[in-house]
């Protein structure tokens, strides 16, 4: 959707059918999939992908409490294309963060224990079996979730990169991550599969809200885990420790999951990197994932310090 303020005044439009009045002021703000739009009562987020679909159908369905109320959606015609839309009740906070200068220790132990309860809700919920089907519709998240398909992965990427963009010593760290994977991950419970930071909101050091499902699906708790510790900036091994203790996994075992699952979703986007050419994301990607491959393989970023 290239016009922000035509997409600007849809959302408005959105707000005040769904409310029934005007809904005032909205403004943009940042997201990788969506246009997003949020105002003092509502968020109206656009999009033209089936993922949001996707979010909608969950939304219903999703244990109470956890993520805002769906107010309203469907379809709606912009700029002579159709565009889904969904439209939120506002739920208080902000992204809590975990980089510097935001959050302390204490804070980010606090925010890891709360997120690893509330998480709790989203795997122990045993869907119908309506919601069910959803989940299990096939998406190309690039997580991990067999030994084996890590290793086919990394061996599609050494056969796509005919150019060894990719050092070779960085192939051959990645098969040795492979190598000590488990052979394969649950795929039985609900996850969010998205849960990083920025798509939590915190007000008062409570956390209020777990936003965007567009990537749920069923997979292992260690898929959610994963992004909550990862994400976590120098709080990483605070965090880490903090769901090790809320999970009952050891941190040893934690990091090797964790370890995988890096890897898996660093070989997936180097290839849609390199396989995909549109605008520039490609490129930007592939910057940022080969800079996320060397820290993991040569920085030993799961290993203990």
């Amino acid at each position: 959707m290239s016009d922000l303020s035509q997409a600007h005044d849809l959302a408005r439009a959105i707000g005040e059918r769904v409310l029934g009045h005007d809904p005032g002021p909205v403004a943009a703000v940042e997201s990788q999939s969506s246009q997003v739009f949020v105002g003092s009562d509502i968020v109206v987020k656009l999009a033209e992908h089936s993922r949001l679909d996707r979010e909608v159908r969950l939304a219903a369905s999703v244990p109470s409490g956890l993520t805002p109320t769906l107010l309203g959606s469907g379809m709606q015609t912009f700029e002579e294309r159709q565009v889904q839309f969904a439209c939120y009740r506002s739920a208080a906070g902000v992204a809590p963060g975990m980089g510097p200068p935001g959050v302390d220790a204490n804070t980010a132990r606090s925010l890891a224990a709360q997120a690893v309860q509330r998480l709790d809700l989203l795997h122990d919920w045993r869907p119908p079996d309506d919601v069910a089907q959803i989940l299990r519709q096939p998406l190309n998240h690039g997580g991990f979730a067999s030994q084996g398909g890590l290793l086919s992965l990394i061996e599609r990427l050494v056969a796509t990169d005919r150019d060894q963009i990719v050092d070779r010593a960085l192939i051959d760290g990645l098969f040795t991550v492979a190598e000590g994977a488990p052979l394969e991950a649950r795929t039985d419970v609900p996850v969010h599969a998205d849960c990083y930071w920025d798509n939590w909101l915190a007000s008062d050091g409570e956390l209020t809200a777990l936003l965007d499902f567009e990537w749920a699906r069923f997979g292992d708790p260690r898929d959610d885990y994963f992004f909550l510790i990862s994400f976590s900036g120098e709080h990483l091994t605070t965090v880490l420790d903090v769901v090790a203790h809320e999970s009952g996994i050891s941190s040893e075992a934690l990091r090797k999951e964790c370890e995988v699952r890096q890897a898996n979703f660093v070989v997936s986007d180097i290839l849609l990197a390199l396989t995909v050419d549109e605008c520039d994301l490609p490129h930007q990607l592939l910057a940022r994932r080969l800079a996320s491959l060397e820290q993991l393989i040569v920085g030993q970023r799961w290993h203990q310090t």
